[in-house]
C-alpha cells in the first residue's frame, strides 16, 4: 500500500474508525470482545483489511460527537450520515447505505401526511444533532423542532410531554409505534439519511481510497451482504449514487 495513503489513513499505524453507537441498524450488537458489531464496524474492518493495518474502533454515543471530534485526531475515519454541514469539516467518501426518515404522531392525531407537518402550531420531538435534526433544522418554515438527547431521549420526550410528532429513521419510528396503540408512522419520507465513510479534509489520497472502497463494496456485493449478515434486510437499503 502506497505510504502517502497508509500517512493519511493510519498515521499512528493503526485505523482508528469513529462508530455512533447511537445509529442501531448500524450497530446492532457486539462483538466476542464486547466491542460494537455491526453493519459500520464491518465496513470500518473492511477498510483497514484493504489497507493492511490494524483496527482501532473508537465508540461515540451520537453522531454530533464524532462530528465535534474531528479536530481531536482521535480518528482517522467516521462512519456517520453525510450532511452538508458536516460536510464542511469531514470530507466524505459516497453513501454506502441510506435509510428513510419520517414521522410518528400519536393516536388520534389529525396529521396524515407529512405534508400537513410544517405548521406554527405542530411541535416536533428529534435527537439532537443526528442527520435528520440538521435537515429539518433547514427545511423546516413553521413546525417546533424539541431536542432530545439520542433516539431513546427523543421518544420519551414526545410521549411524556405529549408533542404532535416524532421525527426519525422509518425502521426506529415502526418499533416505537408498536409501544403505542394508535399510534401511526406517516407514509413516504421527507428525506434519506445516507450513512458514509468521512475523513478528515486536506487528504487528497485517503478520500480517493475511499470513494473507490465504497463503489465498490457497493457494486460487488459487500455491503448488501453485510445488511443481510446483520439482519438488517428491508431497514437499510443499498444507497444509490451520492447526491452531495
Amino acid at each position: 500500500m502506497d505510504r502517502r495513503l497508509t500517512d493519511q489513513l493510519a498515521p499512528t499505524g493503526r485505523l482508528r474508525a469513529a462508530i455512533n453507537l447511537g445509529n442501531i441498524l448500524l450497530v446492532t450488537g457486539r462483538s466476542a470482545t464486547g466491542g460494537p458489531a455491526g453493519v459500520a464496524p464491518d465496513m470500518a474492518a473492511a477498510v483497514a483489511a484493504q489497507l493492511g493495518v490494524p483496527l482501532s474502533l473508537v465508540p461515540f454515543d451520537t453522531p454530533g460527537e464524532v462530528a465535534d471530534a474531528v479536530a481531536n485526531d482521535v480518528w482517522d475515519i467516521a462512519l456517520i450520515a453525510a450532511e452538508p454541514s458536516r460536510a464542511e469539516t469531514i470530507a466524505f467518501a459516497p453513501a454506502y447505505v441510506e435509510i428513510a426518515a419520517t414521522y410518528l404522531v400519536p393516536a388520534g392525531s389529525p396529521i396524515r401526511t407529512i405534508a400537513d407537518i410544517d405548521k406554527p402550531d405542530t411541535r416536533i420531538s428529534v435527537s439532537e444533532r443526528s442527520a435528520y435534526d440538521l435537515y429539518l433544522t433547514g427545511h423546516l418554515k413553521h413546525a417546533v423542532l424539541s431536542r432530545a438527547s439520542g433516539l431513546a431521549g427523543a421518544f420519551r420526550h414526545f410521549v411524556e410531554d405529549g408533542l404532535e410528532a416524532l421525527a426519525g429513521l422509518r425502521p426506529a419510528l415502526l418499533d416505537n409505534a408498536a409501544e403505542l396503540p394508535g399510534a401511526r408512522v406517516l407514509e413516504g419520507s421527507f428525506t434519506a439519511v445516507r450513512q458514509a465513510i468521512g475523513t478528515r479534509p486536506g487528504r487528497p489520497e485517503a478520500l480517493q481510497f475511499l470513494t473507490r472502497f465504497v463503489v465498490e463494496a457497493r457494486s460487488s456485493g459487500l455491503v448488501a451482504r453485510l445488511i443481510d449478515r446483520h439482519g438488517v434486510a428491508g431497514r437499510l437499503q443499498v444507497a444509490s449514487d451520492d447526491p452531495l
